[in-house]
């Protein structure tokens, strides 16, 4: 079985990630929020909008599944799939604006205006348990793309960049900045606790402003090079490329495109110059060779459409 042929949606897959990643950043931003009000600390707050930007994110992913499992109609031919691409785009840019800017903000706010650090203890038991809340979505995730890339034969960090299926690498790396995140926190709470110097917390919320801008960028490349119809990867249209060059009545290969018009849904457009003999015999016969060849490809668990069109031979 070639790669095309095990790259799978994973729809149920995805929206378990999500609702996993909803459900715990719920809990951890309403538990990281009051512990910041009660000691004060930058880091604890930028957590805190960290957590409930995640959280606002990981909805829009969930707008996006429900919205695009519509089926195709007269207006989207080729159905919602893209739906997907840009809610993710916008959990990107909310990544960006309210867990990167809002955080690097608290951050200089502290600096300028230093706050007296109350009961730390109780905001290291909190980033404590919200790591083990963190570590329970971000494994559900992980588990996902690492099942898909076995299927699909990549590595784990070429599936994230490669795949089609936007929700389940957004909260991946959500997940894995929250970790970051909540380890630089819990180190300027220590620090901050020994040395009675607030800097620690400023400067962590900063440094946890700038890894969210950098997670959203990823994200928001990604999703954009999604939306603006980008060729499907080489280990995908390879496989497909040769199934139609491997056809003993094609001379010649002149186009071959493939581009994903939603998760795992590609749309295949291709232009052939068949044998001589062939064009030159009854039509019926190219017509039929024409018709095998698509009905093989839609065969293909993922292919949307495919269009083919014979094209006037361009060398002797």
């Amino acid at each position: 079985m070639s790669k095309v042929d095990r790259e799978t949606t994973a729809k149920g897959g995805s929206t378990r990630t999500v609702v996993v990643a909803v459900l715990a950043n719920f809990a951890i931003a309403l538990a990281k929020g009051a512990a910041a009000a009660v000691t004060g600390s930058a880091a604890l707050w930028a957590e805190t909008l960290h957590s409930f930007a995640d959280m606002g994110n990981q909805l829009l992913l969930f707008v996006g599944l429900r919205r695009s499992a519509r089926p195709p109609d007269a207006t989207h031919p080729y159905g919602y799939g893209q739906e997907r691409f840009f809610w993710s785009f916008l959990a990107a840019l909310g990544i960006f604006l309210i867990g990167g800017l809002l955080s690097i903000g608290e951050g200089v706010r502290s600096l300028l205006r230093p706050e007296p650090l109350e009961s730390p203890w109780i905001g290291i038991g909190v980033l404590v348990v919200a790591a083990g809340f963190e570590a329970y979505s971000w494994l559900t995730a992980h588990r996902q793309l690492r099942t898909e890339a076995s299927r699909t034969g990549r590595t784990l960090a070429e599936h994230v960049r490669r795949t089609s299926d936007p929700s389940a690498p957004t909260v991946y790396l959500e997940d894995s900045a929250a970790l970051l995140g909540l380890a630089l926190a819990l180190v300027a709470l220590v620090l901050h606790m020994l040395t009675g110097w607030h800097g620690w917390d400023a400067y962590a919320s900063i440094a946890i402003g700038v890894l969210l801008i950098g997670v959203a960028w990823l994200l928001a490349r990604r999703a954009k090079a999604l939306l603006i119809d980008q060729s499907a990867p080489p280990d995908v249209v390879e496989p497909l490329r040769a199934m139609v060059e491997d056809q003993s009545w094609v001379r010649k290969v002149h186009r071959f495109d493939a581009v994903y018009v939603g998760p795992s849904r590609v749309l295949l457009t291709t232009w052939l110059d068949p044998a001589a003999e062939l064009r030159a015999g009854p039509a019926g016969d190219l017509i039929a060779r024409i018709e095998d060849l698509r009905d093989r490809l839609m065969a293909q668990p993922h292919l949307e459409r495919v269009v083919i069109t014979i094209v006037e031979p361009r060398d002797p």
